[in-house]
């Protein structure tokens, strides 16, 4: 789906009318700020679009309510669904700068060439992001800086970082 983007995933109902808590991957609430509608895509396989109708965003997810979802069952029954936006209108970034939605899933690799794993997760810590790597033979998580992450190449999915002693 390359016209959206995960932002997260339904974890849990918010209250009586139908509201729901997205445990997401979005960096900031400016993604949020224009969007409209989202994508949802339930574990049936039916997906469907909601006009937006409240949307609050947390360190920890997203609060959302939609059109069409009124009551606690109907939020319940969206509980392990798949939220996305669509791409459309995504500022173009610098160079050396991404989007998360375009780091989740890429390959890392040692500068010995060295698999590693691939990135599972990101999240901030105030003064820089953080990759949760996995797959390899252990976790790593891995400082989004200049002096770790060497070279990203979106378009091939891969990474290749210099890890600091203690990594």
């Amino acid at each position: 789906m390359s016209g959206f983007f995960e932002i997260g995933t339904v974890r849990r109902v918010v209250g009586l009318k139908g509201r729901f808590f997205v445990a997401g991957h979005l960096e900031s609430p400016e993604i949020l700020e224009d969007a409209t509608e989202v994508r949802i895509d339930q574990r049936d396989g039916h997906a469907s679009w909601h006009r937006i109708e409240y949307a609050r965003f947390s360190k920890k997810g997203i609060a959302l309510e939609v059109e069409g979802i009124k009551s606690r069952e109907a939020a319940e029954s969206l509980i392990g669904s798949i939220v996305f936006l669509s791409a459309d209108g995504m500022e173009e970034l610098q160079e050396g700068e991404y989007y998360w939605k375009d780091l989740i899933g890429v390959a890392v690799f040692s500068e010995e060439g060295e698999w590693l794993g691939n990135i599972e997760g990101i999240f901030p810590t105030g003064s820089n992001d953080v990759y949760v790597c996995t797959g390899g033979a252990r976790e790593i998580l891995i400082p989004a800086i200049d002096e770790v992450v060497r070279k990203v190449d979106v378009g091939k999915r891969t990474m290749v970082v210099h890890l600091l002693e203690g990594l």
